[in-house]
């Protein structure tokens, strides 16, 4: 069973629904028991860093989330919820995240052409930097579904795969059984139902 952590900020309902077409059990939560007995935990997250953290960690489950991944459980952070994985982010300010990953979460307005537009919204393709068992049934070039005005900086040593937008901006990273896709794969159609079906084998003990 995959925890999907509800702590107030995510698409949890649509990550769900994803889950259930490929067969995988997955519990919408915020339950610390249930977190704990899960094979796996997905961290969500959409809109502001600041508002996300602090809501995660008001509700206690930044430390669940913490404990849990010592233990060696896989966790896979989408969007905001990959951003928390870093270090800090300088979005309105400076705000520590969860330090799972090194590097910062910076505004992509400072690094792509004055002409592109922020958000960057919509599909992209996956540019792979290093192999992981995430995108085992992918392959280089496929398009995913990417929204946000922020990525992942200074991380390239954790960085699986870039996505182009007038600069390499990470797309997807790693440390250990900690994944993270700035991406949606729940928007992702069958691109991202295999990146799921993937993380799903991951937490529940499957070949990587």
């Amino acid at each position: 069973m995959i925890a999907i952590v509800d702590y107030g900020v995510g698409n949890l309902f649509s990550l769900r629904s994803s889950c259930a077409k490929i067969g995988v059990e997955a519990t919408v939560t915020g339950d610390v028991n249930v977190i704990e007995k899960a094979d796996g935990i997905i961290l969500p997250g959409v809109g502001a860093f600041r508002d996300a953290i602090g809501k995660l960690r008001q509700t206690g489950l930044d430390k669940v989330v913490k404990e849990e991944c010592a233990a060696g459980k896989p966790l896979l952070g989408i969007c905001l919820g990959m951003q928390m994985l870093l270090q800090r982010s300088f979005e309105g300010g400076e705000y520590d995240g969860l330090g799972l990953i090194n590097g910062s979460v910076k505004p992509i307005k400072d690094v792509i052409p004055a002409d592109y537009k922020v958000p960057h919204i919509g599909w992209n393709k996956l540019i792979f930097k290093k192999r992981t068992p995430l995108f085992k049934y992918i392959n280089e070039g496929d398009f995913v579904y990417f929204v946000h005005s922020f990525y992942a900086a200074d991380c390239e040593k954790n960085t699986t795969a870039v996505t182009e937008y007038g600069y390499p901006l990470t797309a997807s990273v790693e440390n250990g059984m900690v994944f993270g896709c700035q991406f949606h794969p729940e928007k992702s159609g069958e691109v991202g139902l295999k990146i799921l079906r993937a993380y799903a084998e991951i937490a529940e003990g499957g070949k990587q």
